[in-house]
């Protein structure tokens, strides 16, 4: 970790509530690309990382150098501006070029509003070789070429989608996991008790995303259709309860990260889904079964954060009366 001692310290518990987060986002956009600032607070400041992240983008890191359980404090440095699309939208742009990002361990929906050359540095990655795939992919003709339409779709259109075909797959799988991943941690977890963790994790992915969907279904998708069928008949909208779509927009990235993280610690756990040599029919299945869900979940966060959210962001700008 780098010398901190030279780096101002910003103590957030002394400023008045409301000017928190306008006090940090001033000391931010003051900085030069390279240059750093310590946040000092007596609670997790997560909600200020997704703020920042959606108003600022991918132009800063945020490093932990305490974490509680009574003070926490952050560094946030400004990164020098870095040429090229970020992940995301290389992803949106063409789909194919997703499983380039995952065969190098790079996240693409999470992580999307990274640059390669983020990820790469960030992964320890061959960024030519990297590229070099990624340009052969855009060459190469396949059946399924016809997903780069995703851009193209219109807000509600996708919405729509996003609800009817992965809302309903996370519905119909949850159960059946459940039941896998429960039976083998039971059946095998004392030969391979990480199997435990695997079903923990589950339970932890299930829980979130079942909170998680009907708030897009009863909020956020709702509003999104507003502002599209506003943009089409040229009306302009009062502001919503809350205040912006970004408000909402950040608590469904922050829960996307979230049960990304569970499923990622499930393909950890497993070293990439590998079966032992012990493992039976529902054992194999469970495995199957969770790569199949890590997959679709991959694509649904993808379509929301790299393409639907932006689109809906852009929407707000050109319908609602306070803009």
């Amino acid at each position: 970790m780098e010398a901190t001692q030279n780096i101002e310290t910003l103590d957030v518990t002394i400023i008045e509530p409301r000017l928190k987060h306008p006090t940090i986002f001033e000391m931010f956009d003051r900085l030069q690309g390279g240059a750093a600032f310590i946040i000092h607070n007596d609670h997790d400041p997560k909600p200020l990382y997704y703020q920042l992240l959606g108003e600022r983008g991918s132009t800063f890191k945020w490093e932990y150098l305490a974490q509680g359980p009574e003070v926490w404090e952050v560094k946030i440095t400004k990164l020098i501006q870095a040429d090229g699309e970020t992940i995301g939208e290389l992803v949106a742009s063409d789909f194919r070029k997703a499983q380039v990002f995952k065969k190098y361990g790079i996240d693409f929906c999470c992580g999307g509003k990274k640059t390669v050359a983020q990820a790469c540095e960030e992964k320890g990655v061959d960024k030519e070789a990297l590229e070099n795939e990624l340009n052969t992919t855009s060459t190469t003709t396949t059946a399924n070429a016809r997903e780069t339409d995703y851009a193209n779709w219109q807000p509600s259109f996708l919405a729509d989608y996003i609800v009817n075909m992965h809302h309903t797959y996370v519905r119909e799988a949850i159960p059946a996991l459940y039941e896998y991943t429960t039976k083998i941690a039971s059946v095998h977890g004392k030969s391979h008790p990480e199997l435990l963790e695997v079903a923990r994790h589950f339970v932890n992915v299930a829980n979130e995303l079942e909170a998680h969907m009907p708030k897009e279904e009863r909020v956020l998708f709702p509003y999104i259709k507003q502002l599209d069928e506003a943009k089409k008949q040229g009306i302009l909208l009062d502001e919503p309860a809350f205040g912006t779509i970004q408000n909402p927009i950040n608590m469904m990235e922050m829960e996307h990260e979230q049960a990304g993280k569970e499923l990622e610690a499930i393909r950890e756990k497993t070293n990439n889904y590998t079966l032992p040599p012990d493992a039976c029919a529902t054992y194999t299945v469970a495995f199957k079964k969770l790569q199949e869900f890590e997959e679709d979940l991959h694509r649904h966060i993808h379509l929301e954060n790299n393409i639907l959210f932006p689109k809906a962001l852009e929407l707000e700008k050109e319908t609602l009366k306070s803009n």
